[in-house]
């Protein structure tokens, strides 16, 4: 449980200006993961989206933007 916005906010700003990361890796990495997660069967195109409204209810009221 995040207890210090701040600091989780202070460390993801520090993390962005170190990584100098390029949108094609970033695509690349993404991919990477994708495919891992369908090669796994956590996730097909059939239920890539399932729960995803739950997902998005949680991340408000985790975050106290409920």
């Amino acid at each position: 449980m995040i207890k210090n916005k701040r600091v989780l906010n202070d460390f993801y700003q520090k993390l962005i200006k170190e990584e100098k990361i390029s949108y094609k890796m970033a695509l690349g990495i993404y991919e990477s993961l994708y495919k891992e997660a369908l090669s796994l069967g956590v996730i097909n195109s059939k239920n890539i989206l399932d729960g995803l409204e739950t997902d998005i209810k949680m991340a408000k009221i985790i975050n106290g933007l409920h």
